[in-house]
């Protein structure tokens, strides 16, 4: 489920993008406790502000060789750069929830490509998309918990 939705201009660095998406939410959500970010928020002070004015904590979330340049290894030393820095695609934890709710989002026609003039009518949209995702699953919810019922009062 999504806290809130920003829609803000693309040459806005994303640890700032960030403090403008956090900024209306100071008090909104008491037990909050983490937050997991990508990579480009650890740049900046984002993670420290995101402590200081929220007492949130923010996990950053990429692979264990990011960043990575080199390994230093002895002369003549035979080095496994596939244990090091492997080829490929490798899923990271955490980061799928991220990148499910983004499939979720792209399945709306509307928010499939950048339609919207203002930003605030592609919030709306985003809003009106996970809004219509929750009510489905509690109808499914519901109409699971209804059969169960009717199962269990028929002899």
């Amino acid at each position: 489920m999504i806290l809130h939705v920003l829609v803000h201009k693309a040459d806005i660095q994303d640890q700032e993008g960030g403090k403008e998406l956090l900024e209306p939410l100071k008090g909104c959500f008491p037990r909050l406790k983490l937050i997991w970010a990508d990579s480009a928020y650890k740049k900046g002070d984002f993670i420290a502000w995101v402590k200081e004015t929220f007492s949130w904590k923010v996990e950053v979330v990429e692979h264990p060789w990011s960043g990575q340049r080199g390994v230093w290894a002895p002369k003549d030393t035979a080095v496994d750069w596939e244990k090091i820095r492997p080829n490929g695609f490798h899923v990271l934890k955490w980061r799928w929830i991220v990148e499910r709710t983004f499939a979720w989002l792209s399945t709306w026609r509307r928010l499939a490509k950048d339609y919207e003039v203002l930003p605030s009518s592609e919030e709306a949209w985003i809003s009106l998309a996970m809004i219509r995702l929750m009510v489905r699953r509690l109808a499914r919810a519901a109409e699971t918990t209804r059969e169960q019922v009717r199962q269990a009062r028929s002899p």
